[in-house]
């Protein structure tokens, strides 16, 4: 591994970084909704309501699970023919409980130990804001053998003295701030003169490249993605069966392309249409012309409001897009081009940099992208780099 994870800590990431706003478990679908297009990876954290009495404590213990994009277009499909409440519905009774995908760390934490915890699996680093701490990092890893160590506050450990340790106590108040997978991911690209020559090395080099991926047949039920689609990345490909047996992918449905939709007209559509239909629109994926109902609800993205007409609109992917109002006063044919840009899954070469993939994956705001065959001229599928992807290729190569 790159000695910069050895030098670095946690604290050194966290400059800059908004203290954090805890999303109450007690908050509406509705708001979970608006929450979320000014997330990072599309995904919220969901917190217990904070007591008055345990307002000292750690906020790590009243940490909930993530909710992102898909599991909201999910459970609005799910819910039936009445939006209206389901958009009123609690969010603890939407978010799967999943205490693990947190973690609070010490700001003086080894960056090397938290690019292990998130290769376990943790999505999320608390860090306590505020702390100063004195020297680099500590000495030793806070993990051996693939287990956790209990948190030693002993000067016996390591040389470390008491005085390394941050104190809680110095502070007025007790202050948070989240460190996602982005964020170091956002860091590693800004050193990669330290990791060379891996930045530079093809990603099938690498053995970045996960080949064991979730797909969706685009003639099935778009409604069959929703028991199919894995938690992370959370993405499944939308393809086409060749007759070697090979994947085109045509689309994917995945929180990254859910991130700021029309929220209830993607459920709407999941609902309704075809994977094929539902990734390129009604117009291009077959004959069926689709009719996305009115909603007494709207996402804040889709422009209604008083004076906006009633009618049923035809389903496409401008329907559950990004457009704002500029673009939808643009002509037909210009914005048929964009939506179908828009529509396009984000992908890569198997030969492509390890490097050229992360600033793709940054540049988009994305937690995944598909690799294709750079050897034949149909984009076929061969797997998919994620975030873990790109941790687990960083770390497992000695330095030069």
């Amino acid at each position: 591994m790159a000695l910069v994870f050895l030098h670095h800590v946690v604290g050194d990431l966290t400059l800059g970084k908004p203290e954090l706003v805890e999303f109450s478990e007690a908050e509406t679908v509705e708001a979970a909704v608006s929450a979320i297009g000014n997330s990072a990876e599309g995904a919220i954290t969901v917190w217990r309501t904070k007591p008055a009495a345990a307002a000292a404590r750690p906020p790590a213990e009243r940490f909930v699970g993530m909710l992102n994009s898909s599991d909201v277009v999910a459970f609005l499909a799910l819910s039936g023919a009445d939006p209206e409440k389901a958009m009123r519905t609690p969010v603890a009774e939407v978010v799967t409980p999943n205490p693990g995908l947190l973690k609070e760390v010490d700001p003086g934490t080894r960056l090397i130990d938290a690019l292990e915890m998130m290769k376990q699996g943790v999505r999320c680093l608390l860090v306590r804001k505020s702390i100063m701490w004195k020297g680099f990092s500590k000495r030793f890893s806070i993990l051996y053998n693939g287990k956790w160590l209990k948190n030693i506050q002993s000067s016996s450990l390591g040389g470390v003295s008491n005085s390394d340790q941050p104190s809680s106590s110095a502070l007025p108040d007790n202050k948070f701030c989240c460190l996602s997978r982005e964020d170091v991911v956002r860091f590693i690209i800004g050193c990669l003169g330290a990791l060379a020559p891996l930045p530079l090395s093809s990603i099938a080099s690498l053995g970045a490249i996960s080949t064991t991926y979730s797909f969706i047949e685009a003639p099935s039920p778009a409604f069959e993605a929703i028991y199919k689609i894995p938690h992370d990345p959370c993405a499944i490909a939308v393809i086409e069966t060749n007759s070697d047996g090979t994947h085109k992918i045509i689309g994917d449905i995945s929180a990254y392309k859910l991130w700021k939709c029309d929220y209830l007209a993607a459920a709407w559509a999941m609902a309704n249409l075809s994977a094929g239909q539902f990734v390129i629109g009604a117009d291009d994926y077959g004959t069926t012309r689709a009719s996305v109902p009115d909603f007494p609800i709207n996402s804040p993205t889709d422009g209604s409001g008083p004076g906006v007409s009633s009618r049923p609109r035809k389903f496409s992917s401008r329907s559950i897009g990004f457009f704002n109002n500029q673009v939808n006063q643009m002509p037909v044919g210009r914005l048929r081009s964009m939506y179908r840009g828009r529509s396009a899954p984000l992908t890569c070469k198997h030969t492509s940099s390890l490097a050229a993939v992360m600033a793709q994956m940054l540049s988009h705001r994305a937690t995944h992208v598909w690799v294709t065959d750079a050897d034949m001229e149909d984009d076929i599928l061969v797997g998919i780099v994620s975030y873990t992807d790109i941790l687990n290729a960083v770390t497992k190569f000695p330095p030069p």
